[in-house]
């Protein structure tokens, strides 16, 4: 701020110092001395920065934090020490096996071995789904026509179930929107696909 306020004076004792109206022709003693900036710091500043930091953390944490996730979460984030994945990570053609504990969970399976169901579209729902009941419809809509077409091109007896997987009303509104339409040999589980879906 000072060089900027130093340049300005400059300037203007510059422009109006060669004034031929001083007396006696000679030039004004403002305009003959050049103005030199000066720059000083101001006083108040600390001169050395302190010595004592602190070398140690406090000993003691609060003990009322939460020890747990909240139920549920686990479905969100695969587990990497075995083959399970959350649903929404299947690709269309994996093969898989649920687990009616776990819902949102699959076990990726090879299809040339025995396995639940085969995944045939991964779809995406959008718009304002509040509710359980209306992500359930939406994601029933959405898989409908391509299982009933994939289920009619199987040969006889192969597939007897469809599995629609979405996410819940949560999970909706922290952006997961995928929704896997799957064939399966039963729907209660008694018995298997042992062969890509054709």
């Amino acid at each position: 701020m000072l060089v900027v306020g130093a340049a300005v004076a400059a300037i203007v004792l510059m422009a109006s110092g060669n004034d031929d109206d001083s007396p006696g022709g000679e030039p004004s003693a403002s305009a003959s001395s050049s103005p030199r900036p000066t720059l000083s710091l101001p006083t108040g500043l600390p001169s050395e920065l302190p010595t004592k930091l602190p070398t140690r953390l406090p000993s003691q944490f609060p003990t009322d934090l939460p020890s747990e996730f909240p139920s549920g979460l686990e479905s969100l984030f695969p587990s990497f020490a075995s083959d399970e994945v959350p649903y929404y990570m299947l690709r269309t053609g994996d093969c898989f096996d649920t687990d009616g504990d776990r819902p949102g969970q699959a076990a990726k399976r090879p299809c040339g071995k025995p396995h639940d169901a085969e995944v045939v579209k991964i779809a995406e729902l959008q718009g304002d789904h509040t509710t359980d009941e209306a992500l359930k419809k939406a994601a029933s809509d959405l898989c409908e026509r391509t299982l009933d077409s994939k289920a009619a091109d199987q040969p006889g007896d192969t597939v007897r179930g469809t599995l629609v997987q979405y996410p819940d009303p949560a999970g909706y509104r922290l952006g997961i929107d995928k929704v896997a339409c799957s064939l399966a040999a039963d729907t209660r589980g008694t018995r298997k696909l042992t062969a890509p879906l054709t």
